[in-house]
């Protein structure tokens, strides 16, 4: 992070090209469905996505638990 930048750019300038790197993933990813080319079954697919949603969950839930106090007893 170069000393002017604040953290809102520098989230902003790191947030936009990894989530560019994702999405890209992805649509590369989508490749994979040719089935000209490739052969998978429904559960292969169903067990893509279900690693890919469990991701998506733990990643936005950094998100929204960012303010989140220690717990005590």
């Amino acid at each position: 992070m170069a000393r002017s930048e604040s953290k809102q750019d520098a989230f902003r300038r790191l947030a936009g090209k990894r989530t560019n790197a994702v999405l890209d993933k992805l649509q590369v990813l989508g490749h994979c469905a040719n089935r000209h080319l490739y052969e998978f079954s429904e559960e292969d697919v169903k067990k893509i996505f279900r690693a890919i949603e469990t991701e998506v969950k733990v990643t936005k839930a950094k998100f929204q638990n960012s303010d989140r106090s220690e717990f005590n007893l």
